[in-house]
């Protein structure tokens, strides 16, 4: 894992989106397409703002929506959905093709089996993601599944996830914030062939010294990437804080 530490979050996304870029426009380059999956929340607010303006033709792009809320409408304010949209898909109108996870479908099983089947198709060039508060991955809150190789599943979401939620301003209460989500499973994250984290802020900063320093375990559900071929953490200085320190 290259860990990478920015002056700020602005940096910190700036160097995450450029780098993405590069890996997108060569898979462009050698296959005439690239696919990548595209996290949300706070940690990635800078990170799309300047991967939508990068000179990438999208056109050649698909996207995988990487996890979704259980029961959430797509017009919910905290909808994922509605984030990627609002954020990436709208302001990128020759966007290749963006495939969401639909948390709120009448048929739950068919809707992954829907998604798990198109993302099966293929071969992931680029994985945009961060680490939680509780060490997660995705919604793979711990002790995370390091077995299932299924593309997506539903998971349970610990109190710490529901609270970091809440605390990014998501939802008004604790108990507004949905038990379950359909998250992409940890081995499927892991066949990405370039996996690129952007995790800023001081609240991180525990969950990276434990994924990056602490022993691979479902418990840092995030450790796993230590064992992945090509990953880079780019921090800001209060993520990186605790790293070094045992």
């Amino acid at each position: 894992m290259q860990i990478i530490t920015h002056n700020s979050k602005d940096e910190l996304g700036q160097a995450a989106a450029r780098q993405g870029a590069e890996a997108i426009k060569a898979a462009i380059s050698a296959r005439g397409h690239a696919n990548i999956i595209v996290a949300t929340g706070a940690s990635q607010f800078e990170m799309l703002e300047h991967l939508v303006k990068a000179d990438v033709d999208f056109s050649q792009v698909t996207a995988f929506h990487l996890d979704e809320y259980v029961g959430i409408s797509t017009d919910h304010p905290a909808s994922f959905r509605r984030y990627l949209r609002e954020r990436f898909a709208e302001k990128l109108p020759n966007l290749g093709e963006i495939i969401y996870v639909a948390g709120d479908a009448a048929d739950l099983t068919a809707e992954i089996d829907r998604v798990s089947q198109r993302i099966a198709q293929v071969d992931i060039d680029v994985c945009f993601a961060g680490i939680g508060e509780n060490g997660h991955l995705a919604f793979n809150d711990p002790p995370a599944d390091f077995v299932t190789s299924a593309p997506y599943l539903v998971v349970d979401l610990d109190e710490a996830c529901r609270r970091q939620q809440m605390g990014e301003g998501w939802f008004a209460t604790i108990d507004d914030v949905p038990l379950r989500a359909v998250s992409m499973s940890v081995q499927q994250i892991l066949k990405s062939a370039t996996i690129i984290l952007s995790v800023p802020d001081a609240r991180k900063a525990e969950a990276v010294r434990a994924a990056c320093e602490g022993e691979v375990t479902p418990n840092v559900p995030a450790s796993i990437l230590q064992q992945h071929h090509n990953t880079t953490l780019h921090l800001d200085k209060a993520s990186a804080a605790l790293l070094g320190r045992g």
